[in-house]
C-alpha cells in the first residue's frame, strides 16, 4: 500500500492511500474513496463548499464512489450536552439546539439538490452523512446519489447512541435501503448501529456488496467491528470518520466540550479519524488513518465478494431459516394517521 500526497488541495495533510487489486478484465474493479475531514460547524454553506473541493479531488484520482463521514453536513456535536440534566434544560442549551437545528438540512431541499449536482458534475456515486431536519425533529441520516446527479434515497439512523437520543429522532424500517448501481449494491449503517446484528442481517438479505459505515468512533475497537462485518457479510466495508481538532468547533463560551474544555488547546485532537477500507476477506486495503484530514482510497475487486461467499454466505448456504429467521417491519412508522387520507388512497386504488 502506497500513500500518495494529493496535488489538488491546499491542505498538505490530505493523503490518498491506494491499493491496486489487480487487472483481471473479467471482474469489475471499483475505485472507492472515504473522506476523513471535519465539518465547518454551524456553517452549512461553507461545509458544502468544502465537500465539493474534497469530491473534486477524489474524482481527480479516478474515484467512482466517495463516502463522507457521519453528520458531515450539519455537524456531529461532540462534547456538547445541550444544557441537559434530568429534570432540567437550560436556556443556553435550548439556544444551542436552535442553532444546531438551523444548520441541519431538509430532505428533499436545496442542499440535497446541490449535493446531487455535485455527484453529477464529478460523475461519482456519493454517500453523504447529514443532519436531516424534518419539522422540529432532527435525524442522523445518510444520503445516496448516483453519477447522473440523481438523489437515490436515504437511511436514517435507527438507534442513536447515549446522549445522541436527546437531539436526534429514531429511524424506522422504511429507510434501510440497498441500491443496485452500476458499481454494485450499496447501502449503509451509521456508527454504533453497525453493532446491531439484526440490522446487519437485513442489509445482507438485501444483497449489500459495498457496505458504507460512516461513524464518529475513532477508537481502536472500531476496527475490529469493521473487519468482522466484512467477514460476516462477505462485502467491502468503507468506514469514514471525521478528523477534528478543538479549533474546528466554535470557541468557548459559545461551544463547550463538557467536562474536558479546560484540558483542551485549539490544536487538541477531539476525533482522531481511523477511516479505513476492508475487503470481504478481512484484509485492510487502506487505512486506518489517524494522522489528519485525508482522502483514503482503494481499488475494490468485486470478484472478491464471490470468493468470500463461497466460504460463508450468512443469508444463503450458511443460513438455517427453519431454526432462525428475521422479520423486518419496513413500512413507515408515523405517529398520526388521518382516516380521511387513508380512505381517499383506498378509493383511488379501486378506480
Amino acid at each position: 500500500m502506497a500513500l500518495v500526497p494529493t496535488t489538488a488541495s491546499n491542505d498538505a495533510s490530505q493523503l490518498i492511500a491506494e491499493v491496486d487489486m489487480g487487472s483481471d478484465s473479467s471482474v469489475l474493479t471499483v475505485r472507492a474513496t472515504v473522506v476523513q475531514a471535519s465539518t465547518i460547524f454551524y456553517d452549512t454553506p461553507a461545509t458544502l463548499e468544502k465537500a465539493e473541493r474534497l469530491l473534486a479531488e477524489a474524482a481527480g484520482f479516478g474515484s467512482q464512489l466517495v463516502v463522507f463521514p457521519e453528520a458531515f453536513v450539519g455537524g456531529y456535536p461532540r462534547g456538547s450536552n445541550f444544557g441537559v440534566c434530568i429534570g432540567n434544560r437550560t436556556p443556553k442549551g435550548k439556544e444551542e439546539f436552535r442553532k444546531y437545528h438551523a444548520a441541519a438540512i431538509d430532505v428533499p431541499g436545496p442542499e440535497v439538490d446541490r449535493l446531487a449536482a455535485m455527484a453529477g458534475k464529478y460523475r461519482v456515486h456519493l454517500v453523504m452523512g447529514v443532519i436531516e431536519r424534518d419539522g422540529y425533529t432532527l435525524y442522523c441520516t445518510i444520503l445516496f446519489f448516483d453519477p447522473q446527479g440523481r438523489y437515490l434515497g436515504k437511511h436514517r439512523k435507527l438507534m442513536p447512541t447515549a446522549l445522541e437520543r436527546l437531539i436526534w429522532g429514531f429511524g424506522d424500517g422504511s429507510t434501510i435501503p440497498v441500491f443496485e448501481t452500476s458499481i454494485g449494491k450499496i447501502g449503509a449503517a451509521i456508527c454504533w448501529e453497525n453493532r446491531m446484528p439484526l440490522l446487519r442481517t437485513a442489509l445482507y438479505a438485501k444483497g449489500i456488496e459495498i457496505y458504507c459505515a460512516p461513524t464518529a468512533d475513532s477508537r481502536d475497537t472500531w476496527q475490529a467491528s469493521m473487519t468482522h462485518i466484512a467477514l460476516e457479510g462477505g462485502c467491502f466495508v468503507l468506514s469514514a470518520n471525521q478528523f477534528c481538532r478543538r479549533k474546528d468547533y466554535p470557541p468557548p463560551p459559545e461551544y463547550v466540550f463538557s467536562g474536558t474544555e479546560e484540558e483542551l488547546s485549539p490544536d487538541s485532537v477531539v476525533c482522531a479519524g481511523g477511516s479505513a477500507i476492508i475487503s470481504p476477506s478481512g484484509t485492510i486495503l487502506a487505512g486506518p488513518n489517524y494522522d489528519g484530514e485525508a482522502l483514503i482510497s482503494a481499488d475494490l475487486d468485486l470478484g472478491e465478494i464471490i470468493r468470500a461467499k463461497f466460504d460463508f454466505d450468512v443469508v444463503g448456504h450458511y443460513a438455517r431459516p427453519e431454526v432462525l429467521s428475521l422479520v423486518v417491519r419496513d413500512h413507515p412508522a408515523t405517529p398520526v394517521t388521518f382516516t380521511s387520507t387513508s380512505t381517499k388512497a383506498e378509493d383511488s386504488c379501486k378506480k
